[in-house]
C-alpha cells in the first residue's frame, strides 16, 4: 500500500514540475510544458502513448494515419510527378499509330514548251506545247497484314501547234489504284505493328512504375507518422526524466537545509538535470525532424502555413496479435508484385521482337494489284481525205464527260504481279533472333530467382512481425520492473540505504526501458506495414 502511494506522489510530481521552485541556480525550466504519465497497457492490448505538449504560437493541425495517406497521395509531388509518365506513354501509343493514318498530296503543274521542229509533220518552224495538271494522291499503310495502297488521280489540259494531234485543246483524266499485300515477310507483324506492341507494353509499365510509387509512398507516408508519434513519446519519456531528475535535486536541497545531506551530494543531482535537459533539447530537435518529414511527404509546399504548422497525430498503435498466413502471403506477393509484372512485361517485349525477327527471316514476297481508268476529251479535229487530212470540224467534249467515262469504267486496265527477293548468306534477322532468344532465356531463369527471393522476403517480413511482438511483450515487462527498481531504490534513498549514484542510475534504466518498449512498440506497427507493402512491392531495405 504504502509503494502504491509512493508510485501516485511520483506521478503527481512528474504531473507538476514546476509548482514547487526550488532555491538556487538549477531551476526548473519554466518553458516545460506538463508532462503526460508514462505509457500505459491496457486490458485489451491497446498501448496508449503520451502526447507531446506543442508550443502554443504555432497552429496545430490535428492527423490521423489514414488522413496522413489520403493527403499524400493527392498531394505528394513524387506522385505528381510519376502521374505525368502514364500520359506521356500515350503519346508514344499514339505516335506508333499514326503510321497508318492516310497521306494525301496534291500537286499542280504548269508547263508552256516552245520546241525547234524536227520533222516536216510539225507544221511549222516551232513546236509550241502547254500543260496545266492537276494531280492528287492518297497513300496509306493499312493497319491489317501489313498491307499499303496507293489511290492516284489527275487531270490535264494541253494545247499544241503541231497539226498531229486529235484533240487540241486536249483534255485528259486518269485514276490509278495500287495495293501491295506481303505474302510471307510482314505479313504476321511488321516494323510499324512491332513499335506498337512495344509502346504499349511501355505504356503498361508506366502504368506499374505509378502502382509502385503509390504502394511505396504510402508505406513510407505510414512510417513517418508512427516515426513522429514514437518521437513525440521520446521526448515525453526524456521530460519525465528530466522532473525525476529535478524532483531529487529539489528534495536534495531540503536535506541540505534540515543538515541531512552534505552540500557536496546537490551537484550530482545538478549534473543529472543537466544532463537530462540536454537530452530533452535533442528530443525536441528529433519530433521538430520527424514533422518535417512527415509534411514534405504529405502537403504541398504552396499550402498556407506549410512549415509553421504543427502535426499533431491523433491515432496511437494498438498491439492486438495478428493472424499471419505465411503461405496466402507467399501466393499473395507471386500475384501482384510490381517487379514481377516488370519482368513479365519485358518478356512480353522480348517475345514481340522474338516474333518479329522470325518474320523477318522470310522470303519477301508481295502481290501487288494496279487497276487504273482513263478518260480523254476536249476539241477534237474532225479531218477529211488522205493523211493528214483536212480540218472540216470540231467537236466538243467536256471535262465532264472525261470524268463521266472514268466513273462507268469505260476504258479500264489492270496489272497482278508477284515479286520475290531474299537474302543470300546469314542476314541482320538471324543475328537479332538469336540475341532475343538468349535475353527470353535469361528473362526466364532471372523470373525464377525473383520468385525465389520474393518469397523470402514475404517469410522474412512475417517473421519480423512475430518477432516484434514478442519484443514488445519483453520490454513491457523490463519496463514495468525498471519502475519497481527506481520505486525501491528511493525508498533505500529515504531511509539512507542508497546514494544519489544509484537513484539516478535506476532513473536512466527507467528511461531507457521506456524508450526501448516505445521502439519495440514501433518496430513492430513498421513490420505490419512492410508486411502489407511487401505483397506489392520490394522494400528495398530498411524502411525510411
Amino acid at each position: 500500500m504504502r509503494r502504491r502511494r509512493l508510485v501516485v506522489t511520483m506521478l503527481a510530481a512528474l504531473a507538476l514540475p514546476g509548482a514547487h521552485p526550488a532555491p538556487g541556480r538549477a531551476q526548473p525550466r519554466a518553458e516545460s510544458p506538463a508532462a503526460a504519465p508514462a505509457p500505459a497497457a491496457t486490458s485489451t492490448g491497446s498501448v496508449i502513448l503520451p502526447r507531446a505538449a506543442l508550443p502554443p504560437s504555432r497552429p496545430v493541425r490535428p492527423l490521423s494515419v489514414d488522413e496522413a495517406v489520403t493527403l499524400a497521395l493527392e498531394q505528394n509531388l513524387d506522385l505528381r510527378v510519376e502521374r505525368i509518365n502514364p500520359l506521356i506513354q500515350d503519346t508514344a501509343v499514339a505516335e506508333a499509330r499514326s503510321v497508318y493514318a492516310p497521306t494525301l498530296s496534291t500537286t499542280v503543274t504548269g508547263d508552256n514548251r516552245d520546241s525547234p521542229a524536227g520533222n516536216i509533220f510539225a507544221g511549222g518552224d516551232v513546236v509550241t506545247d502547254r500543260f496545266l495538271q492537276d494531280s492528287v494522291e492518297m497513300v496509306q499503310q493499312v493497319p491489317w497484314r501489313g498491307g499499303q495502297y496507293t489511290a492516284r488521280w489527275n487531270g490535264q489540259r494541253s494545247s499544241t501547234t503541231s497539226i498531229f494531234t486529235s484533240f487540241n485543246p486536249r483534255l485528259s483524266s486518269n485514276l490509278s489504284l495500287n495495293y501491295t499485300q506481303p505474302l510471307l515477310r510482314n505479313f504476321g507483324i511488321d516494323g510499324p505493328r512491332q513499335r506498337i506492341a512495344v509502346t504499349r507494353a511501355n505504356r503498361d509499365l508506366s502504368d506499374i512504375d505509378l502502382r509502385r510509387t503509390v504502394v511505396s509512398t504510402e508505406r513510407t507516408v505510414r512510417n513517418a507518422y508512427w516515426q513522429l508519434v514514437f518521437a513525440r513519446s521520446f521526448l515525453e519519456v526524456q521530460r519525465q526524466s528530466l522532473a525525476l531528475a529535478e524532483e531529487s535535486l529539489r528534495n536534495n536541497r531540503t536535506r541540505v537545509e534540515v543538515g541531512t545531506m552534505a552540500p557536496i551530494d546537490i551537484v550530482e543531482a545538478e549534473a543529472e538535470v543537466a544532463r537530462n535537459s540536454e537530452t530533452v533539447i535533442r528530443a525536441e530537435a528529433d519530433v521538430e525532424r520527424a514533422e518535417d518529414r512527415l509534411r514534405t511527404l504529405i502537403f504541398d509546399p504552396d499550402t498556407p502555413g506549410f512549415w509553421s504548422m504543427s502535426l499533431q497525430p491523433s491515432d496511437r498503435p494498438v498491439l492486438l496479435a495478428r493472424e499471419i498466413d505465411v503461405d496466402a502471403a507467399v501466393r499473395n506477393a507471386l500475384l501482384n508484385r510490381t517487379d514481377l509484372d516488370t519482368l513479365d512485361k519485358n518478356l512480353e517485349v522480348t517475345d514481340t521482337n522474338i516474333r518479329y525477327e522470325r518474320n523477318q527471316r522470310l522470303p519477301d514476297v508481295n502481290l501487288q494489284i494496279d487497276y487504273g481508268l482513263t478518260g480523254l476529251g476536249g476539241e477534237r479535229l474532225v479531218r477529211t481525205g488522205g493523211f493528214p487530212g483536212r480540218v472540216v470540224g470540231q467537236e466538243q467534249k467536256s471535262f465532264g464527260s472525261v470524268l463521266g467515262d472514268i466513273f462507268a469504267n469505260e476504258f479500264p486496265n489492270w496489272t497482278v504481279g508477284v515479286t520475290v527477293s531474299y537474302p543470300l548468306g546469314t542476314s541482320a534477322a538471324d543475328a537479332n533472333l538469336e540475341r532475343f532468344r538468349l535475353e527470353r532465356s535469361r528473362s526466364e531463369a532471372s523470373r525464377r530467382s525473383l520468385e525465389l527471393r520474393i518469397a523470402t522476403e514475404v517469410r522474412d517480413a512475417a517473421r519480423s512481425v512475430r518477432t516484434n511482438l514478442q519484443r514488445v511483450e519483453a520490454t513491457r515487462a523490463s519496463r514495468e520492473l525498471a519502475e519497481r527498481r527506481l520505486e525501491a531504490e528511493q525508498r533505500k534513498f529515504e531511509v539512507g540505504l542508497s546514494t544519489n549514484f544509484l537513484v539516478f542510475q535506476a532513473q536512466r534504466d527507467l528511461a531507457t526501458a521506456r524508450n526501448t518498449e516505445q521502439q519495440a512498440i514501433l518496430d513492430y506497427i513498421r513490420s505490419l506495414v512492410d508486411f502489407d507493402a511487401v505483397q506489392e512491392i520490394p522494400l528495398g531495405g530498411v524502411a525510411p
